[in-house]
């Protein structure tokens, strides 16, 4: 079970990547969160990598003594002819690295950093009709969001926050009111008591999602605790009743 356990850790740093460990794309369903993840790794290592990614290859040229421009020979490169060249080959190697061998595969023709990156973006983002039409399916499961019967109050905050960050990546404009009205209206119906109370007291339309959800958790753990305030309550009321019997019935026996 532990070795399990182990190795689903470790896929998930494939994926995800570490402050070691490059983010891996492996399908196109991850490819908005591999973007975000890959741009902050590759910025963390080396911003002058990401420059290049965004900016393409560099051309290295001479000029000759009439002023036309050729480009420089190799034995002819400079100490920072070598290190532009070098910088360039390392961008293109990272992108490349960081996908899977399927999906490596299908761009093995860009050898470009730049031009690699945007036929990514390309693919799995697609043209302004692909992009509005995932704004339209999102603004959907926005509004249909709701509670899952059986589900606890940590998964269901997690499809949410996992809802809002696809949202956020595909450019869906949604106010700090909307999301937490959102997310509050689709506590299961247990929750109509401390829905209204946050409601009243907390200007939504000021907090953000991780302090709504701060204030949920809260609520959660205080109804739990006074569960379990109640249980003893009541365990301890019967003890007591249970006390008293034994020492009438002893007082009676004597």
């Amino acid at each position: 079970m532990e070795s399990q356990s182990m190795i689903a850790h470790q896929d998930l740093d494939a994926i995800m990547g570490t402050t070691t460990r490059i983010p891996r794309l492996l399908s196109a369903k991850g490819f908005p969160e591999w973007k975000y993840r890959i741009e902050k790794y590759i910025k963390m290592k080396d911003f002058n990598i990401w420059r290049s990614i965004l900016r393409g290859p560099i051309r290295i040229t001479s000029t000759l003594e009439h002023g036309t421009v050729i480009d420089k020979q190799i034995e002819n490169y400079t100490d920072d002819d070598f290190e532009r060249v070098e910088e360039q080959d390392k961008a293109l190697a990272t992108l490349t690295m960081s996908l899977s061998s399927e999906i490596a595969q299908g761009f093995r023709e860009y050898t470009s950093e730049k031009a690699l990156w945007e036929a990514l973006i390309e693919v799995y983002e697609g043209n302004e009709d692909m992009k509005q039409r995932r704004q339209h399916m999102l603004r959907q499961k926005f509004n249909m969001f709701n509670y899952v019967l059986g589900e606890t109050l940590e998964n269901q905050l997690q499809r949410f926050i996992t809802l809002t960050t696809e949202m956020s990546s595909a450019c869906v404009m949604v106010t700090r009111s909307e999301i937490n009205k959102k997310l509050l209206n689709s506590l299961p119906k247990s929750w109509d008591m401390n829905v209204s109370m946050i409601k009243k007291t907390k200007y939504l339309n000021h907090l953000s999602l991780s302090e709504t959800m701060a204030i949920i958790k809260a609520c959660d753990l205080d109804d739990k605790q006074r569960e379990i305030n109640h249980v003893n309550s009541y365990s301890s009321a019967n003890l007591g009743i249970q006390n008293n019997n034994t020492a009438f019935s002893s007082f009676t026996t004597h």
